[in-house]
């Protein structure tokens, strides 16, 4: 990276700093999980709590590409700035939130697919390939999409979302 990515990178990150909590919504989708068994919302709730953010919106929706959009569009229509799906990013017949979410993306973030690949190859191996985790923008909100298993939410959190979370938001409502 360049000195002049750096210093641009880092002069961004303290303006994003300076726009308060971030409004997030957290959507899982699976077949099976409840508010009681869902590991992923609890784990995401409190981590995002913790940092200073604000959750906005919770749902559990069943894998199917009709619930997946009316989601998105439900949060997309209100005061979240960042909607994390996690759940049906892989290649099963029912694994459908990245076909719905791919399609309504505006702007594709292709490095965070390729980064949380390549971060879960170090810890499940060759079927990292499987995943199709995503991210962009819809309507001017961040879009991000990762596997439904616990440890990859985490990944996602700890090692990508978490340290760019204010970045991301602030990026796509800035004005220049």
């Amino acid at each position: 990276m360049s000195t002049h990515s750096s210093v641009s990178t880092k002069q961004h990150k303290i303006a994003a700093s300076q726009q308060g909590p971030i409004a997030v919504a957290i959507v899982t989708v699976s077949d099976t999980r409840t508010p009681e068994t869902d590991e992923n919302g609890k784990y995401l709730k409190r981590v995002l709590e913790a940092s200073g953010q604000r959750v906005v919106g919770y749902s559990i929706i069943p894998d199917d590409p009709n619930q997946v959009k009316e989601a998105l569009e439900k949060f997309v229509s209100s005061s979240a700035q960042v909607i994390f799906f996690n759940g049906g990013t892989g290649i099963a017949p029912r694994d459908t939130t990245f076909d719905v979410i791919d399609k309504k993306l505006e702007k594709k973030l292709p490095g965070f697919g390729e980064l949380f690949r390549m971060l879960s190859f170090k810890q499940v191996g060759s079927a990292a390939m499987l995943s199709r985790a995503v991210a962009g923008v819809y309507r001017n909100k961040v879009i991000i999409s990762t596997p439904g298993s616990p440890a990859a939410v985490k990944l996602a959190w700890e090692k990508l979302i978490e340290p760019e979370l204010a970045h991301l938001a602030w990026e796509v409502t800035r004005k220049k």
